[in-house]
């Protein structure tokens, strides 16, 4: 708050008052606080500043207005003719001027005329502060100019960027819309073609179908007939035989062919007469007929389910009889199978047979393809067990070494050294059998008690104890244990098997399977064999010593006096 002193508000009228304050608008006081906005509650009289105890604040136009009106219907002039200050200035109004110096200035009598000065006076008064408001608001604005524009500038400049950003993502919605909506109707045309497509393909899959159901219409007729005489679709040996499937169809195509009604399965004289009638005779060859070819059918398909390669020409045969039995009890209408037809049969009992041998071959090479890599399986784990422990063995004797020769003891080292070196050799030994898979032992071998005299089996193993193979194929399976006759090492081993097989090859035991290595010759001729293929036979034991068979022979059981055991 500025402070005045007393002499301030002494001054004579003429003298402006302190900056801010101004005539109390209410009359009460000499001069009241203009804050810039609004009067305050601080009042001045006779010089001396003071606070309203009332608060009254500022007053405004139509207070001047009733203390006007107040005091014209007194008779007497307001105490204070002082305009308010406008409310929307920064600064209040200029003094207003008092009735008596304004009757001055507009050399009005004073005597006559008071209602009029008085309204004179207040019009006055009243245009004056109208222009002050103005003069103050013209300031305003003249102020706020030069600000608002550059405010006005730079918010035009950012609405402007604000325009362009809203301009370019309009755009990029317009674009990410378009491209949706053009990914939509790709989208949609795909859907709708896949659609149409799969309808074309059902379509399409029914008029095959329809077309299939069609011919099974027919199908199942035929099949009806064949039925009649004993044709019937099942499970052939050969249906999963890819390489048999062509020539099955072939066979089992023709078969049904010559089945069918007038096919020419079964021959017959057809110039019958039953009861007079022509018809009815050929009704009753016919039906004989159906009952002939069934009967035969059944027993080429018993044939066919229960073939096996041994027991092709007992079926082929069987089956020619059934024939001949046949055309023997239709001799009197001439009814007989057809040789054709029966050529058909023939040739499936002979197809079939054929498979069924390659198969059981086929089993036969896997088993004993299973027994060979079982066979080098074990070969190789012996190879791995065989090293390690040579490993084993040849630390401890270079730790061995070590020692001694930090004790001075040449001799034992000496001695050491030489076993180590025996240790490598066997290392090398081992290594050398590991990758050379042709290395091995040939063995001849024979079970008097199992397979009888002159009968020897001739192998060959690469395990590392060719004894472990002889005591396996002397296990349970036969009742004795095998004798050997000779083992020879051979660092090729298979290319010496082979030649003795070959040599052996008229004496062969088991001719279908080349595998069973059994041979009808005594060791003597097998030794005999070995040295003409100067193979080193270092040791060879001609007899057979048959401990269990011999002792199993002259010994007999209780309960069982005089009895033999083989």
């Amino acid at each position: 708050m500025t402070q005045i002193s007393t002499s301030s508000f002494a001054a004579s009228p003429a003298t402006p008052p302190p900056a801010a304050w101004y005539p109390d608008p209410s009359g009460k006081y000499t001069h009241r606080y203009w804050d810039g906005q609004d009067w305050t509650e601080h009042v001045a009289t006779e010089g001396r500043q003071d606070v309203d105890p009332v608060g009254r604040a500022s007053t405004g136009k139509e207070e001047v207005k009733e203390e006007a009106e107040e005091a014209k219907e007194e008779g007497a002039t307001p105490a204070a003719t002082t305009s308010v200050p406008a409310a929307t200035t920064s600064q209040p109004a200029a003094t207003s001027v008092s009735t008596p110096e304004l009757f001055d200035e507009l050399d009005i009598p004073r005597f006559g005329a008071r209602a009029k000065a008085r309204e004179l006076a207040v019009e006055v008064n009243a245009l004056r502060v109208e222009r002050d408001q103005l003069h103050a608001e013209r300031q305003r604005f003249a102020k706020l100019g030069v600000v608002d524009v550059a405010e006005l500038e730079v918010r035009r400049t950012a609405l402007t960027g604000e325009v362009a950003e809203l301009d370019q993502e309009l755009a990029r919605g317009r674009a990410t819309v378009s491209a949706e909506l053009e990914q939509r109707r790709s989208t949609a045309a795909r859907e709708l073609e896949t659609e149409l497509a799969s309808t074309t393909k059902k379509r399409d899959d029914l008029t095959f179908r329809l077309a299939e159901l069609q011919e099974k219409v027919v199908d199942t007729e035929e099949l009806a007939i064949l039925q009649e005489v004993g044709v019937y679709e099942y499970r052939h040996p050969l249906t999963d035989a890819v390489a048999y499937q062509a020539e099955l169809k072939r066979i089992q195509d023709g078969i049904k062919a010559m089945a069918r009604k007038d096919g020419g399965a079964v021959l017959a004289n057809d110039d019958w007469n039953v009861n007079g009638s022509r018809t009815q005779g050929r009704t009753m060859i016919r039906d004989y007929s159906k009952l002939i070819l069934r009967a035969y059918n059944a027993e080429a398909d018993n044939l066919v389910r229960g073939m096996k390669p041994y027991k092709l020409e007992t079926s082929i045969e069987r089956l020619l009889k059934v024939a001949t039995t046949i055309e023997k009890l239709g001799k009197t209408m001439d009814i007989r199978v057809a040789p054709a037809y029966q050529d058909q049969r023939v040739t499936e009992l002979e197809l079939t047979a054929d498979y069924l041998e390659k198969k059981a071959e086929e089993k036969e090479r896997e088993r004993e393809e299973k027994a060979r890599l079982r066979e080098e399986r074990k070969a190789q784990q012996e190879m791995e067990r065989e090293r390690a422990r040579l490993e084993k063995e040849r630390q401890h004797h270079a730790n061995a070494l070590h020692a001694l020769v930090a004790r001075g003891d040449e001799e034992a080292a000496a001695r050491l050294r030489e076993q180590l070196a025996d240790v490598d050799r066997k290392i090398e030994d081992v290594d050398y059998r590991a990758a050379n898979i042709r290395a091995g032992y040939v063995y001849v071998i024979s079970n008097l008690g199992s397979f009888g005299e002159n009968v020897v089996k001739v192998g060959l193993t690469r395990r590392l104890d060719p004894q472990d193979r002889v005591r396996e194929l002397g296990d349970a399976s036969v009742p004795f244990k095998f004798d050997v006759h000779a083992i020879l090492f051979s660092q090729d081993a298979v290319e010496l098997e082979t030649k003795l097989h070959q040599r052996l090859a008229d004496r062969r035991m088991n001719l279908v399977n080349r595998r069973r290595e059994f041979f009808r010759a005594t060791p003597q001729e097998v030794k005999a064999l070995l040295i003409e293929l100067e193979a080193e036979v270092l040791e060879y034991d001609e007899l057979a010593a048959a401990v269990e068979y011999r002792q199993s022979v002259t010994t007999v059981p209780s309960g069982a006096k005089g009895a033999r055991l083989y």
